[in-house]
């Protein structure tokens, strides 16, 4: 019995240590990119440029500048330049997970909820 359950330990931790994800986010500090929602059962897609401290999102032919902090390599926070209401002026939190040559899948939501959404944001530029 014991033999058995130290082979069954031994093969799950064999297949648990795979490969981690790639994760190269300094190749997304910077750009142009592009990120598709569903927004009550739409699709809508927002274009946003960054800079290393500021991203400038557009979206339905709307401008909205956010200034950027970086807590690290992977992760930083964006806080709305000119709010206009309320939940403008909460911070969004965003992890990136991991990255391909030409996207980045991320996980984002408002600093201090715990309610967290993920999405992929494609490099145009």
């Amino acid at each position: 019995m014991v033999k058995y359950l130290f082979s069954g330990l031994a093969l799950l931790l064999f297949f648990a240590c795979g490969e981690a994800p790639q994760r190269n986010c300094t190749d997304f500090k910077t750009g142009t990119f592009t990120f598709t929602a569903t927004i009550n059962g739409e699709e809508k897609t927002t274009t946003f440029h960054r800079a290393l401290d500021i991203e400038v999102d557009e979206f339905e032919g709307k401008k909205d500048s956010s200034s950027i902090r970086w807590i690290n390599d992977c992760e930083y926070v964006l806080k709305n330049l000119n709010p206009k209401n309320k939940a403008e002026e909460k911070s969004v939190h965003i992890k990136i997970l991991s990255t391909t040559e030409s996207s980045y899948t991320f996980e984002y939501g408002v600093v201090g909820d715990t309610k967290k959404f993920k999405g992929t944001a494609h490099k145009i530029q």
